[in-house]
C-alpha cells in the first residue's frame, strides 16, 4: 500500500510532486492561494485539494497519516525581511506543531529558507526541537542546495525532518549527487530556440552556469521579475534579462538579451514540462518562484520512506521471532 501524507502550504505542487515520486499519496493538500489550488486541481484532478487558512485547518480527520509535510511561510526568517521569527504573524510553525499533535504522523518534513539557520534564530530552533521531543519525535534541520540534487539552480533551502524517536536510527539524509547539474544554457537551449532564434547557440555557450536562486516575490509588489539587483546582475552574466518574464521564446531575428518564460523558470525549478500553472503570467510565475524543487523534495521523502520501510521490516522480524 502507498504511504499517505498530509501536505500544508502546498503551493503549486513542487513538494507534492516530490512526495508523489517517493511513493506518498496525499490524503489532503491545504493551500490558501486560489490560483495555486487551481494549479493542483488542473494537474491532479483526483487529489483532495482544500483552499483555506492553516490556522483554521483541523488535522484530526487525518490522524495516523504517515507523513505531515509542508513549506511553512518563509518571510519570518528571510534575510530579505525583518527576521521577526516568532514575532511575525506569518510564523506558522506553531500551527504545524499543532497538526503534528493532532495527526500524530510517523514523520514530518518542513521546508524553509536558509535564514532559518541563522544565529539569530538559535533559540527558536532549540524550542522547536524541544517541542518535537515532547511530542515523541527526533528532529533535525539541514541546509540543502538544490544543485546538489540535479536542479540547475543554487537555491539553498532548510529542510526539517522529524521522525518518531524509536525509528530515528533508520533515517539517513540523502546523498549529494556527484555529477554537476546542467547549466542554464544546456537546460533551456531547446526552449530558447523553439521559435527559431538564430542566436540560441551563442546564448547557450554564454549561459554556462547554474541559475541563481529564483524568487517568487510578493503580491504586495509589482509584476514578475527575477529578483533584487544582485540577482539580476547574476542573471545578466548568463545572458538573461531579469527585468521581467517573457510571454514566449525569442523570435527568429531577436537581438539583445532574452527574458525567460514561465515554462523556462519552471524547468529551472525542477518541474516536469507537462506541469501546467493556472492564472496569467504574474500569478503563474509567483507559483513557480515560491516552489520547493520537486527533485529535492523527492530525495528527502525517499529517505523518509526508506526509514519507514526499514522500521516496518525490523518490527516484522521481531514479531516473527
Amino acid at each position: 500500500m502507498p504511504r499517505t501524507c498530509v501536505e500544508i502550504c502546498a503551493g503549486a505542487g513542487g513538494q507534492a510532486l516530490g512526495l508523489e515520486a517517493a511513493g506518498f499519496e496525499p490524503d489532503v493538500l491545504l493551500e490558501i492561494d486560489d490560483k495555486a489550488c487551481e494549479t493542483l486541481r488542473l494537474n491532479r484532478p483526483n487529489w483532495n485539494v482544500v483552499e483555506g487558512d492553516l490556522r483554521e485547518f483541523d488535522g484530526t480527520p487525518f490522524k495516523g497519516a504517515d507523513l505531515l509535510a509542508g513549506g511553512v511561510p518563509c518571510p519570518p526568517f528571510s534575510v530579505a525581511g525583518k527576521q521577526l521569527g516568532a514575532d511575525d504573524e506569518r510564523d506558522l510553525f506553531p500551527e504545524a506543531l499543532r497538526l503534528v499533535e493532532e495527526i500524530q504522523p510517523r514523520a514530518v518534513m518542513l521546508e524553509n529558507v536558509r535564514g532559518f539557520m541563522g544565529a539569530v534564530f538559535e533559540d527558536y530552533r532549540l524550542k522547536l526541537k524541544a517541542r518535537f521531543q515532547e511530542l515523541g519525535y527526533w528532529s533535525e534541520p539541514r541546509l540543502l542546495n538544490a544543485s546538489d540534487f540535479g536542479v540547475p539552480q543554487l537555491r539553498p533551502r532548510v529542510v526539517i525532518v522529524a521522525i518518531r524517536e524509536h525509528e530515528r536510527h533508520h533515517f539517513r539524509w540523502p546523498q549529494v549527487m556527484q555529477d554537476n547539474p546542467k547549466t542554464v544554457g544546456e537546460t533551456l537551449y531547446d526552449m530558447m530556440k523553439a521559435s527559431g532564434w538564430k542566436g540560441a547557440a551563442k546564448w547557450k555557450t554564454r549561459a554556462n552556469d547554474i541559475a541563481p536562486t529564483i524568487v517568487g516575490g510578493s503580491k504586495k509588489h509589482g509584476g514578475p521579475d527575477l529578483g533584487p539587483t544582485r540577482a539580476k546582475r547574476a542573471w545578466a552574466t548568463l545572458g538573461v534579462c531579469g527585468m521581467g518574464i517573457a510571454n514566449s521564446p525569442p523570435d527568429r531575428d531577436f537581438v539583445g538579451t532574452p527574458r525567460l518564460t514561465v515554462e523556462m523558470v519552471a524547468r529551472l525549478q525542477g518541474f516536469p514540462d507537462d506541469w501546467k500553472f493556472a492564472g496569467r503570467k504574474t500569478p503563474a510565475y509567483r507559483q513557480v518562484g515560491n516552489a520547493f524543487p520537486p527533485p529535492v523534495a523527492a530525495a528527502v521523502a525517499t529517505q523518509i520512506a526508506a526509514a519507514m520501510d526499514a522500521a516496518d521490516a525490523e518490527n516484522g522480524s521481531e514479531q516473527a521471532a
